[in-house]
């Protein structure tokens, strides 16, 4: 069975070869999504842990064919031998040393526990390396999970240090109104607690950002000073096809885990046929020659005849070696009655994996759709609360409304601006994980994202589209 997966990285790597060969991390430089993914794919720890796994289970094939194959060994012996015999004439002693040397072959002939271990091992090398192929799109996604991470919770702080500044101006104007004896010390209070919440909204932010770059470090072992951004221009589209049975179908046909876990199976099933061959007659051709002394070989067994022929004696065997099983304690019975249950239980995971698998790839489809209309929806509602809040701030200047009411309509006002943000980056990792569900996953869907990269972007400027942003207004940046 063919891999897939690493093939399409071999082919992603080419094409950015160039871009990642120029990108060189330098204070004043930012790093796109697929340096990151490169620096993943070279330097995570548990990848590197997966390849060594796989590496190993390979190994099982040859050891489990080895048993199939001929066995030649050779042996030598070197000793001295004392003999002391009584005679009606006296005692007489014979002493001599002496070597041999034995080669041996055995070749099985008819081993079917033999044959259908090799053909478990197979299956179970083949499921190590569909293991591997799933931890290669893993790294994907969890490249893209960290890279996006870090800029969900930039667009984050920006939204919340911009909330701060509101909160700020609207403290001092609380403060001006009040000097002058247009408002009472109330509302001035309010904007106090209002601009003291918001500043330590922002530490939270803050904490947070370091903690995505952190998270980026350990993935990749490699710091950051900042990231491309994502456009605002990026297609928010339907997946293609939009139909959640194709999804499914394709999941069905092509999800890296699904095909490993039916590779558990026929390794079990073969593991089961190898226990039940324990009692199947088994037949091997073997050969032997042995080279020595006629006493070390054991020819003579009299110090007389050892005495006449002190010459080297050879010995050769050739045959066939039946050997047919009749009881070995209930052992055989009792693997083959836990190979049994050792192969409803993968089949049994097989199925339950399978359902996951349906079950995820629904939601994640219509989370995709639902995330389509949250980005449309949570857009509109910045125009919205922004609307909202210039008649609340006019209200409150003739009289009609408080300052409550300001700082509750900014609150909405930024809570919408973080939740769009949060429903772009939703609706791009709901995408991915989409993909890895359906097993189609590789990294030339980063490479797609990358292209709606922006390497200016600058998350207190650019958090929100160029389009609301002036409507909004841009915040100072805060120390």
């Amino acid at each position: 069975m063919l891999r897939r997966l690493p093939l399409a990285i071999a082919i992603t790597l080419s094409l950015a070869s160039n871009a990642w060969a120029d990108n060189v991390l330098t204070p004043a430089s930012k790093s796109d999504l697929l340096s990151v993914y490169r620096e993943a794919l070279n330097n995570n720890a548990d990848l590197a842990a997966a390849r060594a796994q796989f590496q190993a289970s390979q190994e099982t094939v040859p050891q489990a064919r080895a048993g199939l194959l001929p066995n030649l060994s050779a042996s030598a012996e070197l000793g001295d031998s004392r003999t002391r015999i009584e005679t009606q004439q006296g005692s007489q002693s014979f002493s001599r040393s002496g070597s041999a040397y034995q080669a041996n072959l055995s070749q099985p002939l008819f081993r079917a526990d033999r044959w259908y271990q090799l053909q478990a091992a197979k299956a179970s090398s083949e499921q190590a390396a569909l293991e591997y192929s799933v931890a290669e799109q893993n790294l994907v996604l969890q490249s893209a999970q960290a890279y996006f991470a870090v800029l969900r919770a930039q667009d984050n702080l920006a939204a919340v240090k911009a909330e701060e500044a509101a909160f700020k101006r609207q403290l001092d104007q609380a403060n001006e109104r009040f000097e002058v004896g247009l408002s009472d010390r109330t509302d001035v209070l309010e904007a106090q607690a209002g601009y003291d919440t918001a500043r330590a909204n922002r530490m939270i932010a803050q904490r947070q950002v370091d903690d995505a770059f952190q998270a980026l470090a350990t993935l990749t072992n490699r710091q950051y000073l900042a990231l491309e951004g994502i456009r605002h221009s990026l297609p928010v589209l339907p997946p293609l096809p939009n139909d959640a049975q194709a999804w499914v179908e394709t999941a069905a046909r092509q999800n890296l885990a699904l095909q490993a876990s039916d590779q558990a199976v026929i390794a079990a099933e073969q593991t089961l046929r190898q226990r039940r061959s324990g009692h199947a007659p088994t037949l091997d051709a073997v050969a032997s020659y042995r080279k020595g002394d006629n006493d070390t070989l054991g020819f003579s067994n009299s110090a007389a005849v050892a005495t006449r022929y002190r010459g080297d004696a050879e010995q050769g065997s050739i045959g066939l070696q039946l050997n047919i099983p009749l009881y070995s304690g209930g052992l055989t019975n009792s693997q083959t009655r836990q190979a049994g249950h050792q192969l409803d239980q993968s089949e049994q995971l097989r199925e339950s994996l399978r359902r996951q698998i349906v079950e995820s790839t629904r939601n994640l489809h219509r989370a995709v759709n639902t995330d389509i209309e949250q980005v449309q929806a949570r857009r509109q509602s910045i125009i919205s609360n922004q609307s909202a809040l210039e008649a609340t701030e006019i209200g409150y200047q003739v009289g009609s409304r408080n300052i409550v009411d300001v700082l509750d309509t900014q609150r909405r006002l930024f809570a919408a601006v973080r939740d769009y943000n949060n429903a772009r980056y939703d609706y791009i990792l709901d995408n991915l994980l989409l993909k890895q569900s359906a097993g189609t996953l590789n990294p030339g869907d980063l490479q797609e994202l990358a292209n709606y990269l922006k390497p200016d972007y600058n998350p207190d400027t650019d958090f929100l589209p160029p389009d609301l942003s002036d409507s909004i207004g841009r915040p100072p940046r805060l120390d």
